[in-house]
């Protein structure tokens, strides 16, 4: 085989991850001869009626739910949604206290409750890309309506204090939503560990369609639907259930339940040795955020001396991206990395380097090889590439080792 047939190395598992063929296998037949609705009361109606609520109860036991607080959405960014802008609408309280690291679909819901008059602050991580809970937790005040964090920030991967923030949070009266897209499936999460009210899930990121999510809502939180209909949902979420994608996510969440502990192990070997190759080749190659307290299979370096975006344009063999897939397309230095400190030149040699359940030994060896081979060719074979100083990349400071 040569090396053109060779198929590209997929490292882009945080925009998007494979279907899984199990997960494929459990829709199918909601996509064919049980095709009921659910609101039916016959036998074919029945039956996708139970295939959803299994598949409810499937979601709930991944998180440490229970199934009826578990909310079926067209993906993370409706469940974020549902639970920010509904939160804010309940009660007296109005202000909502975030990060400057959130997901864009919790970002401009708070920039449009803002734009409506409700105070919004914004806590900026730390140097490690972390937020500082103690700074998060004095932004709470009586008038907050909700806290809103995520859970591991997608192009960092670095997981956030959930815990702590909520248990202060919920002790002065505010309601807690974490956006766990990027974490669930991942790491082991468990909403009562993470004392939060509200958690958002998409099917995308744990190899379920796109197009289907999950939003938790603890018992005895109230939520205004963002849509007006029927009552399915529980009248929180009108409309007729997509029963063969909520099987899927139904499916993904039991698979991935009996394959965190050694998926993320072994994720986090196989991201250690990539970092490791790269490291070895590249002098001043850096890694963002904090070395420990991050998602197994993500890697944000910085390739220094080069725009992240050419030099994947140079390596076809590699399948990644420089972000959040939210923003692919655009040359520009990501705002989370600038929000670190880490000046706009240098934030733009990012590339995003994330590890799925499909990706082998094999596809280490590989990929390594070619982007440090890429590097070289934007960069320039001769080029005197000096390392970012201590100062500027405090963030970095705690790197993985050889």
């Amino acid at each position: 085989m040569t090396s053109s047939a060779i198929k590209p190395v997929y490292l882009d598992n945080n925009g998007t991850t494979p279907v899984d063929p199990d997960v494929l296998n459990a829709m199918l037949p909601y996509l064919g001869d049980e095709f009921g609705n659910p609101s039916s009361a016959h036998s074919l109606g029945r039956r996708a009626r139970d295939a959803v609520e299994a598949a409810r109860v499937q979601v709930a036991d991944l998180i440490g739910a229970r199934a009826d607080e578990i909310l079926f959405t067209s993906g993370g960014t409706e469940a974020s949604n549902i639970a920010i802008r509904g939160a804010a609408a309940n009660g007296a309280r109005s202000a909502i206290v975030t990060t400057a690291i959130e997901h864009p679909a919790t970002e401009a819901c708070c920039a449009f409750l803002e734009s409506q008059g409700r105070k919004v602050t914004r806590v900026a991580p730390d140097a490690d890309a972390i937020v500082d809970p103690e700074r998060f937790i004095a932004a709470i005040d009586a008038n907050t309506a909700l806290a809103t964090i995520i859970h591991a920030q997608n192009e960092t991967g670095t997981l956030q204090p959930v815990a702590e923030i909520s248990a202060a949070a919920r002790q002065r009266g505010a309601s807690v939503h974490a956006d766990a897209a990027q974490s669930v499936g991942k790491v082991a999460v468990d909403v009562d560990a993470l004392g939060v009210d509200l958690l958002s899930i998409a099917g995308h990121k744990l190899y379920a369609p796109k197009g289907v999510g999950a939003l938790y809502i603890r018992r005895g939180i109230e939520l205004p639907p963002l849509l007006l209909g029927a009552g399915q949902e529980h009248g929180r979420r009108p409309g007729t259930e997509n029963v063969a994608y909520i099987v899927a996510l139904g499916a993904a969440c039991k698979i991935a339940k009996a394959h965190l502990q050694a998926g993320s192990h072994q994720l986090q070997n196989l991201a250690d040795d990539l970092y490791a190759r790269l490291k070895r080749e590249i002098p001043g190659i850096r890694l963002v955020g904090d070395r420990e307290r991050r998602l197994p299979n993500t890697l944000n370096v910085l390739f220094p001396g080069v725009s992240g975006r050419r030099l994947l344009e140079h390596c076809p063999g590699v399948l990644a991206s420089n972000g959040s897939a939210c923003h692919a397309d655009s040359e520009k230095p990501s705002a989370i990395l600038t929000a670190l400190g880490i000046p706009a030149a240098e934030a733009l040699g990012s590339v995003r380097l994330s590890l799925g359940r499909h990706t082998s030994r094999a596809d280490i060896e590989h990929a390594a090889p070619l982007l440090i081979a890429a590097w070289r060719a934007v960069a320039g074979d001769n080029a005197s590439i000096a390392p970012a100083s201590d100062k500027t990349f405090a963030a970095t400071s705690r790197e993985l080792t050889t």
